[in-house]
């Protein structure tokens, strides 16, 4: 079996999985926001949760991702203190080329999406 056999991009019963990516112009810069549960919330409790999140860059004509930001959530419901799955990141890119976020569902494992800049 292959990592890449696990990682699913389709939406799930009820909740969101997929990892929503938004992109802003600003200037020179590109405004990256990655989160899960944007239309649907996704469970954020200790028992089922979005654990991380990775986004990456690969430029266009290129075969090698660059990692460009990690989101690890450390609180699902400790004293009852709660995360929710979002980040974002500034970026200057030289290159077109496509942004790729996976996400971590500790009950439904790794799911995918991308996006062409």
């Amino acid at each position: 079996m292959k990592l890449s056999e696990l990682i699913k991009s389709a939406d799930w019963k009820s909740e969101k999985h997929v990892p929503v990516i938004h992109v802003a112009k600003e200037a020179d810069d590109i405004k990256v926001c990655v989160s899960v549960g944007d239309e649907i919330a996704h469970p954020n409790t200790l028992e089922h949760h979005i654990a991380w999140m990775k986004l990456f860059f690969v430029p266009e004509g290129k075969q090698i991702p660059v990692e460009v930001a990690s989101y690890v959530a450390s609180a699902h419901g400790e004293s009852d203190l709660f995360t929710e799955p979002s980040m974002s990141v500034k970026l200057k890119a030289n290159a077109k080329g496509t942004l790729l976020a996976l996400s971590y569902c500790n009950i439904h494992g790794l799911w995918e999406n991308t996006e062409e800049i």
